[in-house]
C-alpha cells in the first residue's frame, strides 16, 4: 500500500510534470514531497530537495516570513528579477478536503512589460 507522500507525488506528478514553472509542495510537516521538472531544475544545484525540510530551503529574513506564513496559512504573492528576468512567486496553503495538508510555491518568469485588463 502506497504512503500518503507516495500517493500525493503520483497524483500531482501527472498534472504538474511539464508545466512551464516550477512546482515545489511541501506537507503539513513542511517536508517537500514534490517538485516538477521545472523546479528541480531551478534548484539542481542544491541536489535532490524531496523530503528536506522546506525550511532549511530559504536564509533569513526569507526563513522567518515563509514559517509566518505557514503558521497562519496565508498567501504570499510577489515579483523578483535576477540577471534581467522577472519572475512572479505565488506561495501558498493547499488543503485536502478542507483540511491544510502543506503549503505550495509556483513560480513562473513573466515578461518585462505585460497587459494589464479590468474585467467587469
Amino acid at each position: 500500500m502506497k504512503s500518503d507522500r507516495e500517493r500525493l507525488s503520483t497524483m500531482t506528478e501527472n498534472y504538474f510534470e511539464e508545466v512551464p514553472a516550477a512546482v515545489t509542495i511541501a506537507d503539513a510537516g513542511g517536508a517537500i514531497v514534490y517538485m516538477n521538472a521545472a523546479s528541480k531544475k531551478a534548484f539542481e544545484a542544491h541536489g535532490n530537495l524531496i523530503g528536506t525540510d522546506l525550511f532549511d530551503c530559504h536564509p533569513e529574513p526569507s526563513k522567518t516570513k515563509l514559517k509566518e506564513l505557514v503558521k497562519e496559512q496565508r498567501t504570499n504573492v510577489y515579483s523578483i528579477e535576477r540577471n534581467g528576468v522577472k519572475k512572479m512567486i505565488y506561495q501558498g496553503p493547499w488543503r485536502k478536503e478542507g483540511i491544510y495538508a502543506g503549503f505550495f510555491e509556483i513560480t513562473f518568469e513573466v515578461p518585462s512589460e505585460i497587459p494589464h485588463f479590468v474585467r467587469k
